[in-house]
């Protein structure tokens, strides 16, 4: 095969793609949109339970590492790490949100 024929195909095979998501898309859109399922206390919730999780399983894993049963220190850093970086947006969206709260109460109307 030459490179033309290869390069011929696969524009062949990408336009194919481009149309079929196209006609995709189009019949989403005359679809009416789906509702959303969770509000937003609902989302808050669940955000903060995965942020808990997290922290458990950093707490269960340092101590299976300080009792000797585990011995992966790359699994112990990068769980220690996602619970860290987890509590920090956990940390910077609350001061987000009491940012906009007392913007919001200094509002006169």
């Amino acid at each position: 095969m030459s490179i033309q024929s290869v390069g011929l195909k696969a524009y062949n095979q990408a336009l194919e793609n481009f149309q079929r998501a196209q006609r995709a898309s189009k019949a989403s859109a005359l679809t009416p949109a789906a509702q959303p399922t969770n509000n937003f206390a609902e989302t808050l919730n669940s955000s903060l339970g995965k942020v808990n999780n997290l922290q458990t399983e950093r707490t269960a894993m340092i101590e299976s590492f300080a009792s000797g049963e585990n011995q992966n220190v790359h699994e112990l850093m990068i769980a220690m790490q996602k619970a860290s970086v987890a509590v920090s947006m956990t940390s910077a969206v609350r001061n987000k949100v009491i940012e906009a709260y007392r913007e919001l109460s200094r509002t006169q109307f």
